[in-house]
């Protein structure tokens, strides 16, 4: 009786082949086709990434974009008239910012709300004299990946997120800790 087995080392080679036709052929077939974009959607803005840029409407109708304040560092914090922690932790916001911004210190305080005058009514209340930003779409807060209020992004002089903290209130020495070491780095 005569053998049809293949010798191993040609039996090794047709086997090596096979796999090589089938991981091509897996390749080919698993590939995203050229007219869709790669990647899905931008990850969640996260320490050591660049803040995602936006420009947003004042209470009194000004223009303020991100990307326009590098060079400074930025408190960006979401919050609403309606949040405890957010009512909470203004009255910190407001002092750190009254003590920091001639060395560079932007607090922009973002809101989904609509309501102007609420808005309006809440900062008078506090004695808020940073900048307060309508975001009536939610568009910066979804691309920012808000879940809850507040929520602050703290961003370097060359737009590089280096803190995030969720939730709140947050003190001011909390506050301090995460401004200054940002202030003392040359711009």
């Amino acid at each position: 009786m005569g053998s049809t087995m293949l010798p191993y080392s040609r039996l090794h080679g047709v086997l090596l082949l096979g796999v090589a036709v089938l991981g091509l052929g897996w390749i080919v077939l698993t590939r995203a086709p050229a007219d869709q974009p790669q990647g899905g959607p931008p990850p969640a803005p996260r320490e050591g990434f660049r803040a995602p840029d936006f420009t947003l409407q004042t209470l009194d109708g000004r223009s303020v974009t991100l990307s326009a304040l590098r060079g400074k560092v930025v408190l960006l914090n979401f919050w609403a008239t309606w949040c405890s922690p957010c009512k909470a932790e203004m009255p910190a916001l407001q002092r750190v910012y009254a003590d920091e911004e001639s060395r560079g210190l932007v607090v922009l305080a973002v809101t989904v709300e609509r309501d102007a005058a609420a808005i309006d009514a809440f900062a008078r209340q506090y004695g808020l004299t940073f900048t307060i930003l309508r975001d009536p779409q939610a568009k910066v807060s979804v691309a920012y990946r808000v879940q809850g209020t507040p929520t602050t992004f703290f961003i370097d002089r060359r737009g590089i997120i280096r803190s995030v903290v969720v939730g709140g209130p947050m003190s001011e020495g909390l506050i301090r800790s995460k401004v200054e070491p940002l202030l003392q780095e040359t711009p």
